[in-house]
């Protein structure tokens, strides 16, 4: 069996110290140009794989990440905007070497699983993904030692986790005000969970626009999935016939609510404007394709990690990063 290359075979390729490769591998500046290049073409010479465990011992840090979702695994299927997440935070993770761990915390034992992994000191961070006001897991990540950022406000907790978002009611605001442009006189809203930042503040923008008319028969509370858009559409009908527009908090449910609505025989846009939230790939699928807000998911994403990296890399203190958001017109409305 071939011997495995060690740190003393890529310093005599790389004709350095043992010294200046370790430095190398843990990311040290204090390294010349020259240097490193070298160090990097002797790696790649001698195949040389970094001994993750024996790296750790002198670094104390587990070269990981944990992601965590505040909801039921399906949610991670159903929902694309979590694979965008999930593939821009792995690939911007990788360029420095660490490995993203996805957990699920839907409930009370998935969130107890996730605090034991990170008090047994598993990774050195956690990117917080869809968390509720009151989750007591971020209650516990106040006694663990280990960097925290969420992508999206954590209610309550806005000025504890570091966090990038969407302006989520600046998007609320542009789509009712293009509504109310539009001429439509009855234009009622699906939101998402309240106890969610998306939720709150897509409710608060659409009520910043229509102001009295934001009435409670025109408000339907949704739950961020196909299904709730449906259930959520029907119930207005039934309770407001004559809204000629409706701003649904997610594409997802806005796909539903459009079932809901041919359901009905109401045409979209004829009867009913239909505008959604994300720009995901479901706007594009849906018959008429979808009027949303585009919010820059890739870019929350990057600079999620971002602030991520520089807790783990010592900064005692990131703000918080809002990015402007989209009107998108297609055919709905």
């Amino acid at each position: 069996m071939a011997k495995r290359p060690t740190i003393h075979d890529v310093a005599a390729v790389a004709g350095v110290s043992r010294g200046t490769v370790s430095r190398v591998l843990n990311d040290d500046r204090y390294v010349s140009p020259a240097a490193h290049a070298a160090v990097k073409r002797a790696i790649a010479e001698t195949g040389y794989v970094l001994n993750r465990a024996a790296r750790s011992l002198v670094t104390q840090r587990t070269g990981s990440v944990v992601m965590v979702l505040s909801e039921p695994q399906e949610r991670l299927f159903e929902d694309p905007n979590y694979s965008v997440l999930l593939r821009t935070a792995t690939r911007r993770l990788a360029e420095r070497d660490i490995s993203l761990v996805m957990m699920i915390a839907g409930n009370d034992g998935d969130r107890d699983r996730v605090v034991r992994y990170l008090r047994g000191g598993h990774a050195d961070g956690v990117f917080l993904v869809s968390t509720h006001a009151g989750d007591r897991l971020v209650d516990a990540l106040v006694d663990i030692p280990v960097a925290a950022v969420a992508q999206g406000a954590v209610i309550g907790r806005e000025n504890v986790i570091p966090y990038a978002a969407a302006d989520d009611r600046e998007g609320a605001r542009q789509m009712t005000r293009y509504l109310v442009e539009r001429g439509r006189r009855r234009i009622a809203t699906i939101t998402g969970p309240l106890d969610t930042p998306g939720g709150a503040l897509r409710l608060e923008g659409f009520a910043d626009i229509l102001g009295r008319k934001a009435s409670r028969r025109l408000i339907e509370h949704g739950d961020y999935t196909q299904l709730g858009g449906e259930s959520a559409m029907a119930r207005l009908l039934e309770r407001a016939p004559d809204i000629d527009a409706v701003f649904v908090a997610s594409d997802l449910m806005a796909a539903g609510a459009l079932a809901a609505l041919r359901a009905a025989g109401r045409r979209v846009p004829e009867d009913v404007a239909v505008g959604g939230f994300d720009d995901s790939a479901v706007a594009l699928t849906t018959h008429p394709p979808l009027t949303t807000i585009r919010q820059p998911l890739e870019r929350v994403a990057e600079e999620t990690v971002r602030l991520l990296l520089a807790l783990i890399d010592g900064a005692e203190r990131v703000e918080p990063v809002i990015l402007p958001t989209d009107l998108i017109v297609r055919e709905s409305t």
